[in-house]
C-alpha cells in the first residue's frame, strides 16, 4: 500500500506513516495522527521528531498508542472519509438503513468492533419522530380497527358515508335491544310466575327454534339477494324493526308470550339472513383492490363498536325509567332513517332491474345514460304495496302473456329474426318479454330494453289521451288500447330498438356500468321454436 502523508500544521515538519495492514487499520492510524497532531500544535516543538507509536509496527495488526484514543466515528461516503451526523459523534455506531412505518421514520444503526466488522446483535432502532400526544396515539390505535389499510386510497369514495350511516344504525339498534330484552324477560316472568323454571326455558328454546326455521325457509330467495340487493337489505331492516316492536308488545300481553316471541324471532332471523347475504357484495363494491376481507372486517368492527355504545347509552337511559313507547319510537325512527341512508349511499356498478329501468328511462327521455352515482341515487329502494305500478315481466309463462291466440299470431312475425318477443296485456296492465329457447345473454338484455321502450310508447299514448292529472301522476290510464293500436306500437318499437339498443350499450359502458342478464333475473320459461 502506498505511503499515506498527513499535513499536521504550517510547521514544516511532517510525519510519514507507512502501513501495510488493511484499509481499516489505515483509517485508525489517520484518526490517531489527527489527534496527536492537534496536541503537538499546542505544545513547544521538540528538537527531534516525536514518534507516533511507542513501538514500530510488527507483523501483527495490533498497535499501542501513546494515550487512550477518543473514539470519533468516520463514515466512508463514496470513497471519501468524513465525520458522521451529529447523533453519531463520539460513537462507534454506523447507519445501516432507514425505515418508514405508517408515516413514522426510524434509523437502524449497528456498532463497529473497530476491525471492519459489526458486533453481533448490535442493531438498534433510533426514532426520527417526536412522541405523539396520548389523544393522537389513541386515534391512531382506533384507526387500525375501523378503517382498512391504505385508507382512503384503498376504498371508493362512497365508503365513508356508508360506514357513517351504518354506525348510526347499529347505535340505534343496540339501544333498542336493551328495551326489547327487558320486555321479553319481564313477560316471561309474569306469564310463568307459577311455573317451574324448566317450562320457561322450553318456551325460550321454542322461540329461538322458530327463528331458525324462518331463517332456513327464507334462504330459498337466494338469487334475489344478488339482483335486488339494496331493496332486500332495507326490507330486512324493516322486518328487524317489526320484530323488535312485537317483542316489546309481549310486556303488555305476557300471556301471549310464546306466539308473539316466535313471530318476532322469525322476523328478526329473516332480517339476519338478508343482512348476511347482502354484506359481501356491498363491501366488495367498496374495495379497490384485493382487500375485500380487510374492508369487511373493519366494517363489522365499526358496527359492533356502535352497537356497544348504543347499548351502554340505553342502559343509562333505562335506569331513569323513561316512557318505553316514546323512547322506542324515537329510536326506531332513527334506525329506519339511518338504514335508508345507508343503503342509498352504496354505489354499485351493475345494472339490476331497478337501475336498468332508471338507465333506459333516462336514455329514452334525454338521450344520455346516467352516471354511476346518479343511477344509484335515482334507484327506487322501497315501494309501498298499495301503490300500483306497471311492472315489466321478463321471461314469463306463455299463458300469462297471452289469453287470445290471435294476439300472439299477429305479433309473432315481427320477432321472426329475434330470440324473444314483447307484448302488452291491457287487462293486466303489464308488459311481457317472452324468451325463446335460443336466447343468449345479449338477447335477454335486448328483450328487457325492448320492453321498456314499448312501455314508454304506451305511456306516451295514454298521456296524450288522458285529461286527468291523477292518471298522469301515476303513469297509467283507464283507456284500453285496441288491438290495432297495440300492434302499431309494437311494430314501431321494433324499428326503434334496432337503432337505439347499440348506442345505449355503448353509452352505458362509457359511464362504467356493467350489464349482466343474471342480475335482471329472468324467468325460466322459454318458447320452443321447433316442437
Amino acid at each position: 500500500m502506498p505511503p499515506i502523508k498527513i499535513n499536521q500544521s504550517p510547521n514544516p515538519k511532517a510525519q510519514t506513516l507507512t502501513s501495510t495492514p488493511s484499509s481499516q487499520e489505515a483509517r485508525l492510524l489517520v484518526r490517531e495522527t489527527l489527534r496527536i497532531s492537534a496536541n503537538l500544535a499546542s505544545a513547544p516543538a521538540p528538537s527531534s521528531p516525536s514518534p507516533v507509536m511507542s513501538h514500530p509496527p510488527s507483523t501483527s495488526p495490533s498497535y499501542s498508542f501513546v494515550s487512550p484514543p477518543q473514539s470519533v466515528s468516520l463514515i466512508d461516503n463514496g470513497g471519501r472519509l468524513g465525520l458522521m451526523e451529529d447523533e453519531f459523534i463520539d460513537s462507534s455506531s454506523r447507519l445501516i438503513c432507514c425505515e418508514e412505518i405508517d408515516g413514522r421514520r426510524w434509523k437502524y444503526v449497528a456498532e463497529n468492533d473497530g476491525f471492519g466488522c459489526y458486533k453481533k446483535n448490535s442493531i438498534r432502532a433510533v426514532s426520527l419522530h417526536t412522541p405523539q400526544a396520548p389523544v393522537e396515539e389513541m386515534i391512531s390505535f382506533i384507526r387500525t380497527y375501523v378503517v382498512p389499510e391504505g385508507f382512503p386510497h384503498s376504498v371508493t369514495p362512497s365508503y365513508v358515508p356508508y360506514m357513517t350511516w351504518r354506525a348510526l344504525k347499529h347505535f340505534f339498534g343496540g339501544a333498542m335491544g336493551v328495551f326489547t330484552t327487558k320486555a321479553l324477560l319481564s313477560s316471561v316472568g309474569v306469564s310463568k310466575s307459577q311455573a317451574i323454571s324448566g317450562a320457561v326455558a322450553v318456551n325460550w328454546i321454542l322461540k329461538d327454534g322458530a327463528g331458525r326455521v324462518g331463517k332456513m325457509l327464507f334462504a330459498r330467495q337466494g338469487k334475489k339477494f344478488d339482483c335486488d340487493l339494496k331493496q332486500l337489505r332495507f326490507t330486512g331492516d324493516l322486518l328487524l324493526e317489526l320484530g323488535a316492536g312485537v317483542e316489546l308488545a309481549t310486556a303488555a300481553v305476557p300471556h301471549l308470550f310464546l306466539p308473539l316471541a316466535c313471530a318476532a324471532n322469525v322476523a328478526k332471523n329473516v332480517a339476519a339472513v338478508t343482512s348476511t347475504s347482502t354484506r359481501t357484495p356491498i363491501y366488495k363494491a367498496f374495495a379497490k383492490g384485493e382487500n375485500t376481507g380487510d374492508v369487511t372486517a373493519k366494517g363489522e368492527c365499526v358496527g359492533n363498536l356502535a352497537d356497544l355504545l348504543g347499548t351502554g347509552l340505553s342502559i343509562m337511559i333505562a335506569k331513569r325509567n323513561p316512557s318505553v313507547v316514546t323512547t322506542f319510537a324515537l329510536l326506531s325512527c332513527g334506525y329506519v332513517f339511518s338504514s335508508y341512508r345507508e343503503v342509498k349511499s352504496v354505489v354499485l356498478h351493475t345494472l339490476n332491474r331497478a337501475r336498468f329501468s332508471v338507465a333506459v328511462d333516462s336514455f329514452l327521455k334525454t338521450g344520455r345514460v346516467p352516471s354511476l352515482q346518479e343511477g344509484n341515487t335515482m334507484e327506487n329502494i322501497f315501494s309501498f304495496p298499495w301503490l300500483k305500478e306497471r311492472p315489466i315481466v321478463l321471461g314469463p309463462k306463455f299463458k300469462d302473456a297471452f289469453q287470445d291466440p290471435s294476439a300472439y299470431l299477429a305479433i309473432e312475425p315481427l320477432f321472426e329474426k329475434e330470440r324473444y318477443l314483447v307484448t302488452y296485456n291491457p287487462s293486466k296492465d303489464k308488459v311481457y318479454a317472452l324468451l325463446k329457447d335460443q336466447a343468449k345473454s345479449d338477447d335477454i338484455l335486448k328483450a328487457a330494453f325492448h320492453a321498456h321502450l314499448l312501455l314508454h310508447f304506451i305511456n306516451l299514448s295514454n298521456n296524450s289521451h288522458s285529461s286527468s292529472w291523477k292518471q298522469q301522476a301515476y303513469g297509467h290510464s283507464n283507456n284500453i288500447l285496441s288491438a290495432t293500436d297495440l300492434e302499431a306500437h309494437i311494430a314501431d318499437s321494433c324499428k326503434m330498438v334496432s337503432n337505439l339498443y347499440g348506442p345505449f350499450k355503448s353509452k352505458a359502458a362509457e359511464q362504467g356500468w356493467r350489464m349482466s342478464d343474471s342480475l335482471l333475473n329472468p324467468g325460466r320459461a322459454r318458447i320452443v321454436v321447433a316442437c
